[in-house]
């Protein structure tokens, strides 16, 4: 049969029954098998190729979604199909199967965007362009997330999977980005800083009055947005135009009236009373849904949570303070020290009338207070007493504790990271859980132990890097040097016979130049490396420790361990910006076996850290002892490589290059594939680590 036949109903089926495991599910796929049979070549792959990668994710799912799949091939664009797949398999990991199903369900809606909709902005596809978008606007730090609606309930603004009211795609992704900035401009220009559910209550109709607070809103936020980003707004309106939604008869006075720079909310609801009577205004495009339990929800918590927070925050401040500042009852106070935005003023902490540097993170806590109550109260800066709060209180409650880890785990202040499922050749997005900690110092004297017993690698060490530091580089085709250039020279003549112009640059000379290096040691902290290899890895550090600081590059050294993906953890050993001294060595020593080994999300992050870093020539160095691993959520096995392999491909990208030193005698099994031919070694002595780190750096850093 020539490959590109179309599958016999008996091929399909076997297929079927592996990927469905039809053995325990008892799903019968004889008549989905022969439907799929009548269908072209083309058309099969790409069905069954979807329903095995949903297959990975939840059975009945893939089931469903070849059941609905099959009638939509010839009437559907394949990226609608597409984002409605992956739409489903992200519901599922985020909120279970009954929504998924859901979603499912919902192909028809689909189905009916026409044929010039095709062109529409697929969230996958535009996602993180407007997540790096909302990071650039000033206010709160907002998230991104895919949902069945355009709304907001303050802190994460919700897109659609597809959005494609426009005709061409580029219209499509600019109405996405005007969707996202009318959300922003709900929390940036104090929409919710009102009691909305209760202002509207007084009307007969609560519904017809939201809606037109809603569109009398819009007309303040586009105002806003029109001084903030003149240009976003000038494409706003064009959309508004393209679409054919105009103003209601009489309303280009209230758009005047609140198009007023000190316009509020307030205003909006003053003129709800006037236009009640009328018919309600039609929806803007890119005007959303107002949900006013979520908001709700979400800002009570969130006021809480800050104000526990700031009150902290200034009690540690206080701490910090001289015994001549600190007073039995110490004033703090905000004042304003610019008014460039009168509605978002920039704010400065004073203790006793005099500024302060603010504590790390107060002056996003400021901002997010003061975007909630227009103000920062009183009570708010009254520095909390010894054991006045319970740390649980900081904690951000679940209602499911059998399914999501509570306490140090929870999801509020931890990094969010996908992660690269291979089965369905996607990322899950939002997957891993992950929370920076430090090493807990031990003093015991392991690193004076450790010069001693390998007193003499140290010296030889040094005299290796005290070389390399020395060495000079040899720069050829240079305008002017110490001797001639043959090779440029012979190059210039030829140029010269045949009528260009010749060069200038005919020298080469000697150079010695400054070292621009940072280097990231990523330490595996496994459960695994109990016992010899702990010892090996942490004598390697202090090895490495004593011999780099004579090279003068930046380094840093973090572990990485975890259980489960809502349970990964970094642990900092030494950051760039900190001194090689007493307090690091300590953190070395006190390195200690901990969990399993999920090494994609701790690659993304090191390799996060890593990139903030101003360096010519970036490195990544992972000494482990053994291939990615989980016990749960499947990673272990070729799941955790195909992730750690992303993963690597991303730092890669980045500019970030990566190395694997390893003594898993199997090593050269899976690291090929992860990290590349010639991008990791096998060892099996302490003493070759340092020596092998010297060769990487020789033969990346020239």
């Amino acid at each position: 049969m020539a490959d590109n036949a179309p599958l016999s109903a008996e091929q399909i089926s076997h297929a079927l029954q592996q990927w469905l495991e039809v053995e325990f599910t008892f799903i019968q796929v004889d008549d989905l098998a022969a439907a799929i049979a009548a269908l072209p070549r083309e058309d099969q792959d790409f069905l069954l190729g979807w329903v095995r990668r949903i297959a990975t994710t939840n059975i009945q799912i893939a089931h469903q979604f070849a059941l609905r799949a099959i009638s939509q091939l010839a009437r559907m664009d394949r990226r609608m199909i597409e984002a409605w797949a992956l739409h489903a398999m992200d519901t599922f990991d985020r909120a279970g199967s009954r929504p998924a199903f859901k979603v499912i369900n919902e192909l028809d809606s689909f189905a009916r965007l026409s044929h010039e909709h095709a062109a529409g902005a697929l969230f996958e596809e535009v996602g993180g362009i407007l997540l790096n978008f909302v990071r650039g606007l000033s206010g709160r730090h907002l998230k991104l997330e895919k949902g069945e609606a355009t709304y907001t309930d303050s802190e994460t603004l919700f897109l659609p999977a597809v959005v494609a009211q426009m005709r061409e795609a580029a219209d499509n992704f600019k109405l996405c980005k005007a969707m996202v900035a009318l959300l922003w401009a709900q929390t940036r220009f104090g929409t919710f800083r009102v009691n909305l559910t209760e202002a509207l209550n007084t009307y007969p109709d609560i519904d017809k009055a939201l809606k037109q607070f809603h569109a009398l809103e819009t007309l303040r936020l586009e105002a806003c947005i029109g001084r903030e980003l003149p240009g976003l707004y000038r494409e706003m309106q064009r959309l508004k135009t393209e679409t054919g939604v105009n103003l209601p008869a009489g309303w280009e006075l209230h758009a005047a009236d609140l198009a007023r720079p000190e316009a509020s909310v307030a205003d909006s609801l003053r003129l709800v009373e006037r236009v009640y009577p009328d018919p309600t205004a039609d929806a803007v495009c890119y005007q959303g849904e107002l949900r006013l339990d979520a908001v709700a929800a979400s800002i009570a918590a969130r006021v809480e949570r800050e104000k526990i927070l700031l009150r902290i925050k200034l009690a540690q401040e206080l701490e910090k303070q001289t015994i001549e500042t600190r007073r039995d009852a110490p004033h703090f106070d905000v004042r304003q020290v610019a008014d460039d935005r009168n509605d978002l003023p920039r704010l400065e902490i004073t203790l006793e009338d005099a500024p302060i540097a603010p504590p790390e993170g107060v002056n996003q806590l400021l901002t997010s207070i003061y975007l909630d109550l227009g103000e920062i109260p009183p009570e708010y800066l009254v520095p909390a007493g010894p054991g006045e709060y319970d740390p649980s209180l900081l904690e951000e409650k679940t209602q499911d504790p059998d399914t999501v880890w509570q306490g140090t785990y929870h999801e509020e202040g931890a990094s969010l990271y996908p992660e690269w499922d291979f089965g369905r050749q996607h990322y899950r997005k939002n997957w891993c859980v992950l929370r920076e900690k430090a090493v807990t110092p031990l003093n015991d004297g392991f690193t004076q132990r450790t010069l001693d017993k390998h007193s003499g690698l140290v010296k030889h060490l040094r005299r290796t890097f005290e070389a390399m530091r020395d060495e000079n580089r040899l720069l050829k085709r240079e305008p002017s040097g110490d001797e001639v250039d043959i090779d440029a020279l012979i190059e210039a003549l030829a140029d010269a016979r045949d009528g260009s112009e010749m060069s200038d640059r005919l020298f080469m000379r000697t150079h010695r130049s400054e070292r621009n290096i940072a280097v990231m040691f990523m330490v595996d902290m496994s459960g695994s490396t109990k016992g010899w290899i702990n010892d090996a890895e942490r004598e390697s550090l202090v090895l490495l420790c004593e011999t780099l600081e004579l090279l003068g590059d930046r380094y840093a050294i973090y572990g990485f361990s975890g259980i489960t993906r809502k349970r990964c953890e970094i642990f900092r050993v030494k950051s760039f910006d900190e001194p090689y001294g007493e307090i690091v060595q300590q953190r070395i020593a006190g390195i200690s076996p901990q969990e399993y080994t999920r090494m994609g999300v701790a690659i993304r992050h090191l390799s996060a850290i890593l990139n903030e870093v101003d360096a010519r020539t970036k490195l990544l160095i992972t000494l482990s002892d053994g291939k990615p691993d989980d016990y749960h959520d499947g990673y272990r096995g070729q799941y955790g490589i195909e992730d750690t392999r992303m993963a690597l491909i991303e730092a890669k990208r980045s500019g970030i290059h990566p190395f694997c030193i390893t003594i898993d005698t199997e090593g050269r099994d899976y690291l090929p594939h992860m990290y590349g031919a010639v991008n990791y070694t096998v060892i099996a002595d302490v003493k070759e680590l340092p020596l092998k780190v010297a060769d990487i750096y020789r033969r990346l850093t020239r």
